[in-house]
């Protein structure tokens, strides 16, 4: 008797749990059936964002191409027509970087929600506008809140591991592009109609209206906020990063209370001394990418800047058969963010190496370009230009967000779009002066420039996250 005793209490399964390797072999399982379910709704999520992305520059390019025309239409005189598009990006310029650390703050859904509403109601005046002044006062919300897609890519940012950012971005960039490349389409067809810019301008508000139901309805309870209003992380099991569930209660805990006296504060004081915050930060460790993405993002807009007048001064390129070849370069662009997984596992991650090479690549190209004797060496340096271009684009965000530390991505990305803005302020101005010289002076400067960016990549070494990132925390 003694022996059975033995062996039915040997055999009971609540016994059998109780030993270590049992116990872990339990948890790996129920860690394995969570990650499924939790898989599924996180690949959901970002899909969702990449339709976001798709849907907001598709709705924009059926409008932007336009805009020129309809002012004329109005009675504006081409240098007050210029003036307006200037405006458009000084309003960006300020309102970037300010918009991009209210969202830190205040939270990505609020953040984006407003950006999109407020931009649709600028299209929405844009398509009642009937003079002038509508037409300019009808800029000022979008000139101010049209950065839905900066905010997406800080909300990336939050959900992916920075391991995975990258291929991410990439993705959303090619969803995006592929947007731009199909609203033109679109727009050029409604304008032929009776009242066509008007027609365009409100299916450009109704396609932001469907774009904040679709923020609206996005699953943000399946994801829990890790720090006052950023930091999204998945209920359950965050599949994207590899992170249990107890590991994620354990860092917004104690994020929480790091950061609980500074959530007492108004959002507007929080945004005024996060900035404060980021000031010294940036202009004493960050100078050096900022300075390249600006250096890159003028070489490539003077190599745009007369794209369709030096084809046809040099080579007699007719301006559509210009157009075909512009478009032939965005849908490769578009495709580049498929390519740059397998790019960045043959790189090791090493978005700072990457990106030297695709910058050492975008001067190669834009010289070939420069010096192009037939039209066949334009169209081969437009094909590969629309890899480097997008691959390095992707890699400076990367940098930026790798370096300043996802802590405060909202404001690392919305700098990063001011610096842009910059660019194209000053791209226009110097394009014409280069072209004074000769039709391949634009983007002969651009070579120039391109190369002092690849020299300041050079000399000035990649940075550990560690410090920059603690810095932002400590705060």
């Amino acid at each position: 008797m003694e022996p059975e005793g033995r062996r039915g209490l040997g055999s009971a399964p609540g016994l059998a749990l109780t030993t270590p390797e049992s116990e872990q072999k339990r948890r790996t399982e129920a860690k394995a059936g969570a990650a499924g379910p939790s898989a599924v709704r996180a690949r959901r999520f970002l899909l969702c964002l990449y339709l976001v992305g798709f849907l907001d520059l598709f709705g924009v390019s059926m409008v932007v191409p336009l805009l020129s025309l309809h002012i004329k239409s109005l009675g504006a005189s081409p240098t007050v027509a210029g003036i307006v598009g200037s405006s458009y990006g000084v309003l960006q310029l300020f309102s970037s970087t300010l918009v991009g650390c209210w969202s830190d703050v205040a939270g990505r859904r609020a953040s984006l929600l407003v950006c999109i509403l407020l931009s649709a109601l600028g299209y929405l005046l844009l398509g009642a506008a009937t003079n002038v002044f509508l037409f300019v006062l009808a800029r000022v919300p979008a000139g101010i809140f049209k950065h839905t897609l900066s905010i997406s890519r800080a909300l990336l940012s939050d959900l992916v591991a920075e391991k995975e950012r990258p291929v991410v971005i990439a993705h959303f960039n090619t969803a995006s592009s592929v947007g731009f490349i199909l609203g033109p389409v679109v727009g050029g067809y409604l304008t032929e109609l009776d009242g066509g810019f008007y027609l365009t301008a409100f299916i450009c508000f109704s396609v932001f209206i469907l774009n904040a139901g679709l923020v609206w309805l996005l699953p943000w309870s399946e994801a829990k906020l890790g720090s006052a209003g950023n930091g999204l992380q998945w209920g359950k099991t965050d599949v994207l990063s590899g992170k249990s569930d107890y590991d994620m209660r354990e860092a917004a805990t104690t994020h929480g209370a790091r950061t609980r006296d500074k959530t007492a504060w108004p959002p507007w004081v929080e945004v005024a001394s996060a900035l404060r915050d980021m000031k010294s930060l940036l202009f004493s460790e960050m100078w050096d990418i900022f300075l390249v993405r600006l250096l890159m993002g003028v070489a490539v807009m003077l190599y745009y800047s007369n794209f369709v007048l030096a084809l046809e001064e040099r080579f007699g390129v007719r301006p559509k058969v210009t157009g075909y070849l512009i478009s032939y370069s965005s849908a490769l662009g578009a495709t580049a963010g498929f390519a740059l997984g397998p790019v960045l596992r043959l790189y090791k991650h090493n978005s700072h190496t990457l990106l030297l090479h695709s910058s050492v690549l975008t001067c190669t190209l834009l010289l070939l370009y420069s010096t192009a004797p037939t039209v066949g060496a334009v169209i081969l340096s437009s094909t590969l230009l629309s890899f480097s271009t997008a691959i390095g684009r992707t890699c400076i965000t990367d940098l930026q967000l790798t370096v300043g530390g996802a802590q405060a991505s909202g404001t690392l990305i919305g700098m990063g779009q001011s610096v842009t803005a910059v660019g194209r302020i000053i791209a226009p101005l110097l394009s014409g002066v280069a072209q004074e010289v000769s039709p391949c002076g634009p983007p002969s400067l651009g070579v120039v420039l391109a190369l002092v960016a690849i020299f300041i990549m050079s000399l000035n070494k990649p940075r550990s996250i560690g410090d920059m990132s603690d810095k932002l925390k400590s705060e």
